[in-house]
Parts: structure tokens; C-alpha cells; sequence
């Protein structure tokens, strides 16, 4: 059986300050960008994950955005890794049902474990974090912090429907950690896709909190993305913030799904 295609990555290993990536795997591309030397950028402190297996038909991406150092980041990051068996064992369910239903308690219950809430207390800093899983016409995320999922169709545009999730500014995984509240704050949810083509965008938040704003609203990016290559795309996005003199990092991830049966009508 083909195996598993992965990649991660953490802003430590490799800043990118200066100096825009990207690339694919498969059909999936992976941008990062740690922001401009000239505003003041010194260091990233984003991270990522991407896994997709071509025959089972899923991917799986993780954007990262730590605060402070990137500790948080490679916590996450790793503590993934290291639940890699029984997280690959859900994805390969063919009951798309069953798969997203155990997919949502497991992560709930990974974050919520006392030995990764006592791993958090060491790090420096925290995290926002934003984990996405896509199979057959559905796709299902699970948010905590600000980062972002865009889904691009004509039917969405057509409502102006693009955010899947709110971003939300005092939700973290670290050293000040939500699953060590009494209550932890997060959202999760699964939204169905439309027929035809789908492109999922994931990023973290440099690009929407850059100056000038040249990508506050969604269909800008839209715009982007479909006018080339997803790679060209990414690269032109961040052509753009960087010009703008972005300090922040950001780091995307992105591919297109398409889905052959019609999704859910009101009735005539």
C-alpha cells in the first residue's frame, strides 16, 4: 500500500525572513514566509504539518502560530507526531462518519491528557493552532487561536461565504494553555463542500494583519490562487505582503478537492 506523504516544519529550523518558500506535496502546497528584516522581523515562530495518503483520498494540515518562542509550536507539532499510529488508523475508516466523529474525540482528548497539559507548563510562550481534515465532500477542523481556513467556490463566493472559522484572540496551547482551564474554550465543526472544485486555504495570520490590508477580504485571495498555479498563487501573495512591508510571519497551506456529487439544496 502507498504510505503516508508527510512533511513539518517549525519556524526555528529555517526562518525564511527575507526570503518567501514554497512548494508541493502532491497536490498540496505549502508556503512559509517569516515576515520582512526591514520591519523589525527577527525570528518565526510558526509551524506546520501536512499528511495525505492518495489512495485512502484524505489530507491532514496543521497551521501553528506561536507566541513569544517557537516552543509551543514544536510541542504541538511533535505531540502529533508522536499520536501519528492511532490518528493514521482513524483516518483509514471508511466510514466517513465514524472517521470524523472518532477524529473529534481523539484530538479532544490528546489535548485535554495531563501528561501534554504538564508539557505545556515548561514551554515558552503559546500557540494558536488550527487543524484541518479533509475526506470524500467534507471537511472538518478544530480551532484554537486565530489562525484561518478559507473555502474557495463559486456557490460560497456567491453568498459571500468564505471563513469557515472565527478567529478568536485569547485561546492558546502553551505555557497559558485553554485545556488547563476548568472549561476549555475551542471550536470545532465539519462543513460539506460543494460540487465541482473546492480549494481549501489555510494560513496563519501575517497575511491578514498586514499593513495596508491588501487582503482583507477573502476574495481577494480567491483571486489569486485562481488566476495561476496554487504555487504561483502563494508566491504572489506573499509578493504582495511583502511589499507592504509585512512584519509578521506567515505560513499557508493549501490544495483544491474536487467533489462530484451535489451538496445540500433548500427545497424549491
Amino acid at each position: 500500500m502507498r504510505k503516508v506523504e508527510q512533511s513539518s516544519w517549525v519556524g526555528d529550523q529555517r526562518d525564511f525572513i527575507d526570503a518567501p518558500h514554497v512548494f508541493s506535496q502532491q497536490h498540496i502546497s505549502i508556503g512559509r514566509y517569516g515576515g520582512n528584516s526591514a520591519a523589525g522581523q527577527t525570528k518565526n515562530e510558526d509551524g506546520c504539518l501536512v499528511w495525505s495518503h492518495p489512495i485512502q483520498g484524505w489530507e491532514f494540515s496543521i497551521v501553528v502560530d506561536a507566541h513569544h518562542t517557537a516552543e509551543s509550536a514544536n510541542l504541538i507539532i511533535q505531540y502529533i507526531k508522536e499520536n501519528e499510529e492511532v490518528l493514521l488508523q482513524i483516518f483509514s475508516n471508511d466510514n466517513v462518519q465514524k472517521m470524523f466523529t472518532q477524529l473529534d474525540a481523539k484530538i479532544i482528548s490528546l489535548f485535554q491528557s495531563e501528561s501534554f497539559i504538564r508539557r505545556c507548563e515548561r514551554v515558552n510562550g503559546e500557540a494558536s493552532c488550527l487543524l484541518i481534515a479533509r475526506k470524500e465532500s467534507y471537511v472538518w477542523w478544530f480551532s484554537v487561536g486565530d489562525c484561518v481556513l478559507f473555502v474557495f467556490h463559486d456557490d460560497f463566493a456567491a453568498l459571500q461565504q468564505f471563513q469557515v472559522n472565527q478567529r478568536q484572540f485569547f485561546e492558546w496551547i502553551g505555557k497559558e494553555n485553554t485545556f488547563a482551564q476548568t472549561v476549555p474554550s475551542y471550536s470545532h465543526g465539519i462543513r460539506q463542500l460543494r460540487k465541482g472544485w473546492n480549494t481549501l486555504f489555510l494560513t496563519t495570520d501575517g497575511i491578514i494583519e498586514c499593513p495596508s490590508e491588501p487582503y482583507n477580504d477573502p476574495v481577494l485571495i480567491q483571486k489569486e490562487l485562481e488566476r495561476k498555479s496554487l504555487e504561483e498563487g502563494v508566491l504572489t501573495l506573499f509578493e504582495t505582503i511583502r511589499k507592504n512591508n509585512v512584519r509578521d510571519n506567515t505560513t499557508i497551506i493549501t490544495w483544491k478537492v474536487y467533489v462530484e456529487e451535489e451538496g445540500m439544496k433548500p427545497s424549491q
